[in-house]
């Protein structure tokens, strides 16, 4: 079971959401949290909530600022990324520009995260790494483009890294929600089955962190509902199609 007190996490998409829910409660149980996003006047409330919570405002998309805010953080225990943009959009209504920016804040910023903090966490053996996927990254779903793509490159991602991870003392955790009362899913026009407040998918999430397993789908039964779908046969799945 993992002690979060006295320990550094770098939370990089702490401001609104499942995020904000997240810092406060992890602060709660004695984490230190540098908390990251793009919106500094946000964060900086949420820090007047908590203990011992600077502020590093941050664009995942912006390379060297990632490097620039990695290098400023030093000694670090963990980091959680929970960055996250969303657009319903179907293929016969591409968007690119929306698109591209979808994968590149989702998958591609965690790219240039992990490529600055996972190289520490090997080289002083020990590490804890924390990816919040999505549901929508076991199956390519309808109105998802660059959404669903982006979630299921990051599944990948977390998989390839717990393989070559492995024995190394760094922990890597990947952690896929369901629907959550954001202000990003104020966007979906359809209904959400078992929508849960940043609250309640906060605390699965920290569940989650305090354990060594390596992949948490919530909520269930949804969440095997999804699973059953991916495997399911192409031809059944597009029937009709």
């Amino acid at each position: 079971m993992t002690d979060f007190s006295g320990k550094t996490y770098w939370l990089i998409g702490a401001s609104e959401g499942l995020g904000r829910a997240l810092a406060k409660q992890l602060n709660a149980k004695g984490a230190r949290l540098i908390l990251s996003a793009r919106n500094a006047e946000r964060l900086e409330s949420l820090s007047t909530e908590l203990l011992d919570a600077p502020v590093l405002s941050l664009d995942v998309t912006d390379t060297d600022a990632v490097r620039q805010a990695a290098a400023s953080i030093g000694d670090l225990h963990g980091v959680i990324y929970n960055v996250g943009t969303y657009e319903p959009m179907r293929t016969t209504d591409w968007d690119s520009d929306t698109a591209l920016k979808m994968c590149d804040v989702n998958f591609t910023g965690a790219l240039r995260v992990l490529g600055e903090v996972v190289p520490q966490f090997v080289e002083q053996g020990h590490g804890d790494i924390t990816l919040v996927g999505s549901l929508a990254g076991y199956r390519g779903l309808p109105a998802a483009i660059g959404y669903g793509a982006s979630k299921a490159a990051l599944v990948s991602l977390a998989e390839t890294m717990r393989f070559d991870l492995k024995d190394t003392g760094v922990t890597v955790r990947l952690v896929n929600p369901g629907f959550i009362k954001t202000r990003l899913t104020q966007k979906n026009s359809f209904r959400m089955p078992m929508l849960m407040t940043p609250e309640d998918a906060a605390q699965r999430v920290v569940k989650a962190m305090k354990q060594r397993r390596f992949r948490t789908d919530f909520p269930a039964p949804f969440s095997w509902l999804i699973r059953c779908v991916d495997v399911l046969p192409d031809l059944f799945v597009y029937r009709g199609k």
